[in-house]
Formats: C-alpha cells, structure tokens, sequence
C-alpha cells in the first residue's frame, strides 16, 4: 500500500500534550494491523539534545543506536512498544549541518543555496528515510515547538510540499491546541485556537483534525464552533480533557471515535479489531486503592521533573506489577549538602539516585547513597547514582577518605570512577559518549540476577566514566559484588551491597526499557523491597 502521513502540529502553547497525543493514535493505528513509524522533527538549531541542559530541554532520551533525541520519544516507545532509530528524530541543526557539508562537496554545481528548496528538500529527504527504513505503512510526525515560531517555519513548509508530492489523499494534518480558561469567568476560551489556525493556514496548511486540549470538560458547542471558524468538519473537532493518569489517552481516543476517523479519512480499513482491554485493566489497576511507597528521588534537576521522565515512569510501571501507589519525594541534592530537606528521604521506603553530569551537588547524592548504605533502606542507583554509590563505599567501609571520580576531582589519589580509555583522546562534546545498547553479563546467585530472571540482557548506556577495576579486588573482599559485567568482563555494569536489603545501581540507563505492560526489573525490585520495608 501507499505510506500515509499524520503530520502533527500544536497550538497556542508548547508542551500542550502533542507528542503523548501522537504516540497514543499511533497505538489505536498499530491495534488495527497497521506498521506504524514515528518520527520527531525538532527545531532547535543543536544537532542533538546530548549536549543541552535538562532545565533547557528536559530528558535526554537514549535509542538502541546511541542516538540522543527528545524525551517524546520515550512515549512514543513506551505506548506504541516500537523500538526506534537514529531517523526517528531530527534537528534544525543536522539539516543545516547536511546542507552546508553539501555546498562545501560541490554538490549543489555552484547554486545559491536557500531555504527553500534547498533547506526544505533536505528536510524531506530525512522524512523520507522513515518510509524506507522501517517499511511503514502509517508514518506519525511531529513537528516541535508551536505554530508561529520563526524556527519551525521551514519545517511547516516542507510538509505543505510534501502535502503535494504523495498526494492530498495519503496525508492528515492534526492540529493539537490549547483551550484556556479565564479563572474570572470559568469561561473556556477558542480564540487563541482560532488564531493558531489561521497562522497554519496563512502558509497553505489547513488541519484536517483538531485536537482541544483543555482542564476541564469542552462542551459539544464549543467544538462545533472551532469547525465553523477553522473550516473542518464537526467530527474532526476533539475534545480532550487532561487525564488524570497518563495511559488513559489512548483509551480517551479510542472512545471518541479517532481511530475510525483516520482510516476513514485515509481511505483505509482497519486490518483487524483493536484490542485495548490491557489498557483498560492497566487504568484500573493504577486507579484501585493500594497501600503507598514512599520513593525518595535525589536529583540535581528535581526542579524540572520532566528532566527524570522516563525514571518517573518506569517507577509507575513498577508500582503497578507490585500492587502499590509509588508517591515520589523529588529532593534536591544540594539541600542535603545544606542539611536542608532530610526529613523527605528519612520518611522515605526507597531512594533512588538517577543520572546526570557535572560537580554541581555531587556530594548531596553520596550522602544520600550513605543514608541508605548505613540504614539499610532499598536504594537503586543509575548510571552517576551508581558511581557516587561506589565512592561512598569506598570512603565508608574502605576508608579510603579522598575517594572520588576524576570527573569532579581530577587530582584524587583514589578515582574510583575515572575516564573509560576510549574516552580520554576524545575532545568533541557532543555524540561522543559511551552511547545506545551494550550487553551485559550478570552473575549467578546475586539479586540483579534474580530480578533479570536471565544469564544476559541489553541495556541503553550514556557515559564516559566508569568503575576504576583497580579497586576491584578490594571492594570485592569488603562486601561489594560485581553483579553484572560487559561480556569480556572488563566493563562493571551493575554493583550491589550482598549485605543489604536492595542496595544496586547500574551504570546504565534502565529506566529508557521500562514499558507499562512490561516494567523493568531493576524498578520491579526496589519498589518490592521498597513495599516490605513499609510493611515492618
């Protein structure tokens, strides 16, 4: 069959939803039979988001091929369960960056190089690589940021002429905007989505579905009224009101008839009856009373949870294999240093100590893996939360009192986290690290083994500093096990306390493999241990 296109655009504000929006009709789509493929345009001019503040652009989210893309991939993974690639995403920056590589070849026969057609073709052509990479029959893009910014204005213009090229019949512009409310009145406003409107449609794009993100309920009339002042049929105008628990989206959707609606509108029939009883009973199992954990997370973002997405979610996917509610403390780590906040992790069944980089609050998360150390609570650690495990350790019960990583103190006479060989020549900051999927060997009779359930498995890494095997030998001897080594055995992917209730940390990234039907067995574990702990 001819591939069909759902161009996703958004509305009036960012981070309205669009990216959960597009992941949950690509579940109702691949329900139906369809092969479906997702892909994020960005516009930002960074190549990548590797080398961008979590305040600036939130998590870094990791692929199987090292790529480092926006977090909406990870809910385009964690609903569709699709495992993505290097073309699923790209920025402004790489299009220039291609386009630019291409006039200094010669490529262009001495041509003045525009946006268009140049900057636009060469967006086209990445679109394109989807299609042949993955066979999809249904391609879902998502265009960054909100209609009306500068940045993404070529984006806009390459999928108007894309409209054109495989034909106004195979493609569907869904337009995802936001209905406030003045808090006077509680009058629910479309006049911002109106004018988002006529900005898409003053570059020759006119939605096909638009989706009204709004708090509350959106009544029948205010839809009818969007159709009427934005040209689209009644049926096309949906209204979606927040959810309260973030997996009911695509059940809200399929509810309201979206999933029809696209085959029809694609002259499609469905290739078979969606089944989405599972997430009906994984709604209901999040929404029945349980007994609460109480998870202490550690971070230096904490400010900024969307920072720890994929963590905040593999906790809830582990939540729910263990019965429980997980109510999560976000505690600063500078705070601990202050001695400020320690009544949240001391009232805490867990604590978790997720990744990062830089100096900054580094000696608030030993603290916080001492805390845990010394009073036996359920600790995960991932990736840095494993390496500040490790020089607690080793300043704790090795008494080794300048133990340190040489990413934050160059001159320790004890680095016990230090710079991987493969790292030290490299200069360039972006794409560099230690990146995407590295297998790892685990070792009988330890609990990481017990909660994998097998002798190997692979996880998604992001690093350039690792376990110094110097010190190997002697933490082996003071308790520490090695519970998981890359294959050769050179590299430590996952330590832990023998001694200890559920003190582990790995120095990669599990939580970007945790999915809501399936959730990780490293999160599975803490929250077990976590639940035993609130029973005594």
């Amino acid at each position: 069959m001819t591939t069909k296109y759902l161009f996703f655009t958004g509305g009036v504000v960012s981070s309205v939803g669009k990216g959960v929006t597009a992941a949950a009709m690509g579940l109702l789509l691949k329900e139906r039979g369809f092969k479906i493929a997702v892909q994020k345009l960005d516009p930002y001019i960074n190549v990548d988001p590797g080398t961008m503040s979590p305040y600036q652009h939130g998590e870094v989210y990791v692929l199987d091929d090292g790529a480092e893309t926006d977090l909406d991939l990870g809910h385009y993974e964690r609903f569709i369960d699709n495992r993505l690639s290097r073309v699923s995403n790209f920025t402004t920056g790489q299009v220039y960056a291609e386009t630019i590589a291409n006039e200094r070849r010669g490529d262009y026969l001495g041509g003045t190089i525009q946006v268009i057609p140049h900057i636009t073709n060469e967006i086209k052509r990445r679109i394109r690589l989807v299609e042949k990479e993955t066979g999809a029959e249904i391609v879902i893009l998502e265009v960054g940021g909100t209609v009306g910014d500068i940045e993404s204005q070529p984006f806009l213009e390459a999928l108007r002429q894309m409209r054109n090229e495989v034909g106004r019949e195979n493609c569907l512009f869904v337009h995802v905007t936001w209905l406030p409310t003045i808090g006077a009145t509680g009058e629910i406003k479309t006049k911002p989505t109106q004018h988002s409107v006529a900005a898409l449609r003053s570059i020759g794009i006119s939605p096909n579905i638009i989706i009204a993100r709004a708090d509350q309920h959106v009544d029948k009339s205010l839809c009818e009224k969007i159709a009427l002042f934005c040209d689209v049929e009644k049926d096309s105008v949906i209204p979606m009101t927040t959810a309260s628990v973030l997996y009911e989206v695509p059940l809200m959707l399929e509810d309201l008839g979206v999933g029809e609606l696209i085959l029809t509108k694609l002259g499609l029939k469905a290739k078979g009856k969606p089944n989405m009883q599972p997430w009906r009973k994984l709604v209901e199992d999040v929404r029945k009373p349980k007994p609460t954990v109480k998870v202490a997370l550690v971070g230096k973002y904490v400010e900024l949870q969307d920072a720890y997405m994929s963590v905040r979610e593999a906790l809830k996917h582990a939540a729910i294999a263990n019965d429980v509610e997980v109510e999560i403390n976000w505690v600063h780590s500078v705070d601990l240093e202050k001695d400020k906040n320690w009544d949240a992790v001391k009232n805490s069944d867990a604590i978790l100590v997720p990744g990062g980089f830089g100096s900054r609050g580094i000696e608030g998360k030993v603290l916080a893996a001492r805390y845990a150390r010394e009073n036996k609570i359920p600790y995960l650690g991932l990736c840095l939360g494993m390496q500040v495990m490790s020089i607690d350790f080793a300043r704790g019960v090795l008494n080794l009192e300048d133990a340190n990583s040489s990413e934050f103190d160059r001159s320790t006479e004890n680095p016990i986290i230090d710079l991987m060989l493969d790292q030290r020549s490299v200069t360039d900051m972006g794409g560099t690290m230690r990146l995407g999927l590295y297998p790892c060997a685990l070792q009988k009779g330890t609990k990481a083994a017990a909660a994998y359930g097998v002798p190997r498995v692979e996880e998604r890494h992001r690093h350039r500093f690792e376990f110094n095997n110097k010190y190997r030998v002697e933490f082996e001897k003071h308790g520490m096990a090695f519970s998981g080594l890359s294959p050769d055995g050179n590299l430590v992917e996952i330590i832990e306390i023998a001694n200890h209730p559920y003190m582990v940390a790995s120095q990669f990234h599990p939580e970007f493999l945790s999915r809501p039907m399936r959730p990780h067995p490293l999160f599975v574990g803490l929250l077990k241990a976590a639940k035993e702990k609130a029973k005594k």
